[in-house]
């Protein structure tokens, strides 16, 4: 499809979304929507954890009072990795379910995206995985049905087109996207998130902040080059006026909810808005995409030696995936305030930052500063330093951000080797 010569850059804002149903007691609605959809057999990817809360049980009965025969698959990884997905995978081709539900976090979710690619197409992880990693090949087709309940508010999973996952022998994360990964429909049931602990609840919380303001301070859709194929423009098109608002509407229900979820846990109407804000900032990423502070997560989250969070039911290192961006976030918006000094301005504002009278200089810098001050106030570490990190890890995390071009170029301000290095030394303490 030809271009207009006289148009170089983008002027097409596309929009792709996932049907969502919302509201307190939303997961009894799961049968009726596997009926509408035709589905006989379907595969239950569920966090194992949540069996104790009886959420697993509940969504068990709901589907075969339905009429549904089902399977469930329970041995989800926390924070993916290749091996994990892969024996998922075998799991998946092995049943050949006519549907997937997934019931937990983004780990849960990205896993049933997993298990649903590769059962309905032949490859490998490494042949849809993002270059310059993989070789980022297309995803060829549609997908089976995929019906998502998220149990956190966080990763915006249940409505991108995205799978993350952590490559071990690299020590590194990386993602497949395509907008076929996309589920199908989205149940978001805040009495789901009930039993998400203090930590977790705060760390899902810190990644749906950083989703809501990468994107949108990501560098504008219509600065990129005019695609000649549609087929070719990639998921992340940059900040546009459509992402905007889903963000912003994000952003201030962060600053108005977070701390009382966390405090709170029986809160229903923080625990409804953070779901809110979680799935608003994931139609809005998904679609903008995010930069600096979720590429630099990548290698955090990969290079872990012998940290282990709060909460967390674990047996091995790890950080949690909205602490390995918030740990970065003071520092990356830092950077970035310069290159679009008014939108840093209007978010510092909106997370409760005096602005009126303050130079629009000053008031942007003043962003990251509010960023440190919710850190604080919920008990995230006080930089990388208190991740077990240092100096010596400076070329590793660089390295391993370096690689994340899919989603640096995202970032309103240029940012390399050099510029990488210094926001990671900036990063290893804060106060």
């Amino acid at each position: 499809m030809p271009r207009d010569s006289l148009i170089p850059t983008e002027t097409v804002i596309a929009l792709d979304s996932v049907p969502i149903r919302f509201g307190l007691g939303a997961s009894q609605e799961l049968g009726y929507e596997l009926n509408r959809l035709g589905v006989r057999r379907a595969l239950l990817v569920a966090d194992r954890n949540l069996r104790q809360f009886g959420l697993v049980e509940k969504l068990e009965r709901i589907v075969r009072d339905a009429g549904v025969e089902l399977d469930v698959y329970d041995d989800v990884h926390v924070e993916p990795t290749d091996r994990s997905i892969n024996e998922a995978i075998a799991y998946a081709r092995k049943t050949q379910p006519e549907a997937f539900i997934s019931l937990g976090g983004g780990s849960t979710i990205d896993t049933a995206k997993a298990m649903n690619l590769f059962s309905t197409h032949p490859g490998e992880l490494i042949d849809y995985i993002n270059k310059p990693i993989g070789q980022g090949k297309p995803v060829p087709g549609p997908l089976k049905p995929h019906i998502a309940l998220p149990t956190t508010s966080g990763t915006g999973s249940e409505t991108t087109a995205v799978i993350v996952l952590d490559l071990l022998q690299l020590k590194v994360k990386t993602g497949i996207s395509h907008r076929y990964i996309r589920p199908t429909l989205a149940i978001i049931d805040p009495l789901n998130t009930l039993s998400c602990p203090p930590m977790v609840t705060a760390c899902a919380g810190f990644d749906v902040l950083c989703h809501a303001i990468e994107s949108y301070t990501a560098r504008p859709y219509n600065v990129r080059p005019a695609v000649e194929n549609p087929a070719e423009r990639p998921i992340y098109i940059g900040s546009n006026p459509i992402s905007d608002l889903w963000c912003r509407q994000a952003i201030e229900w962060c600053a108005r909810y977070l701390r009382r979820a966390v405090f709170n846990p029986l809160d229903l109407e923080a625990r409804s808005y953070m779901a809110l804000a979680s799935t608003f900032a994931g139609i809005g990423f998904g679609n903008s995409g995010v930069h600096i502070p979720h590429a630099m997560s990548y290698p955090v989250a990969g290079m872990v030696r012998d940290y282990f969070p709060p909460d967390y039911d674990v047996d091995e290192p790890l950080v949690p995936h909205g602490l390995s961006v918030i740990i970065n976030a003071p520092a990356a918006f830092r950077f970035t305030a310069p290159a679009w000094p008014e939108r840093h301005a209007e978010v510092a504002a909106i997370l409760g930052v005096e602005t009126r009278g303050m130079p629009v200089r000053e008031a942007a810098d003043a962003l990251a500063d509010a960023i440190k001050q919710l850190m604080r106030d919920l008990g995230i570490p006080n930089g990388l330093e208190e991740l077990g990190y240092s100096e010596r890890d400076l070329p590793g995390l660089v390295e391993g951000t370096l690689k994340q071009q899919r989603i640096l170029v995202g970032s309103p301000r240029p940012v390399g080797e050099k510029e990488l290095g210094e926001i990671f030394r900036a990063a290893m303490r804060y106060w």
